[in-house]
Parts: C-alpha cells; structure tokens; sequence
C-alpha cells in the first residue's frame, strides 16, 4: 500500500512556506538548531521502505561560521521522530531569513 507523509498544519507551514516542507522543528538550545524535513521521498513508496531527506541547520546555514547538513531517514523514523518532539514544533515564518533560502535552493528544481 502506497504511503503519504502527513504534513504539519498550516498553523506550522504559515506564509509562504514552500509544499516540498513535511515539517520544521526547532531545538533552541543546540547548535544545529532546526530540523526541516522534506515531504518528496528519496526513494521508496511503502512505510516500510520510503526514506525522506531533510535538513540540519543552524540560524545561518551557510560557510564560513554556519552549519547546514542534509541527511535522510525511514519514514517509519520521522513518525516517530515527529511524535517524540511534538512539542518542538516551529512556524516557518519564525525561520531565520538565511534558513528558509537554503530550503528554497533544496526545493528548487
């Protein structure tokens, strides 16, 4: 059986924050601060084999002094994930301006 990631609500995904964004998470008190996960699998179409990428980032993303590192999970993983952290949730209008430009350039075509 096919499988769809359930987006965050629009509460979360505000303004004009891209489709290909599944959720954003924020962990204020560490270095790679938000956790932006992408709703476009990399592979895989079932529960069991779907992996989804997503996006490690400081409030700057980019070289020299900022840290922006993309990684890949199970979709069973960012289920879980998503529901241990549920009250990390972060709106992308509360996204840092060099933040939301490097889930820009990831999403583009």
């Amino acid at each position: 059986m096919k499988y769809t990631p359930r987006r965050a609500s629009k509460r979360w995904l505000d303004g004009d924050c891209p489709k290909g964004v599944l959720a954003i998470l924020d962990h204020p008190n560490t270095f790679d601060r938000y956790t932006i996960i992408y709703a476009e699998p990399i592979c895989g179409e079932t529960f069991a084999d779907m992996r989804l990428g997503y996006l490690g980032a400081s409030i700057d993303p980019f070289p020299p002094q900022g840290f922006g590192q993309h990684g890949e999970m199970t979709a069973h993983e960012v289920a879980s994930y998503r529901y241990r952290e549920k009250h990390r949730y972060a709106r992308w209008s509360d996204l840092p301006d060099r933040v939301k430009q490097c889930v820009r350039q990831d999403l583009a075509p």
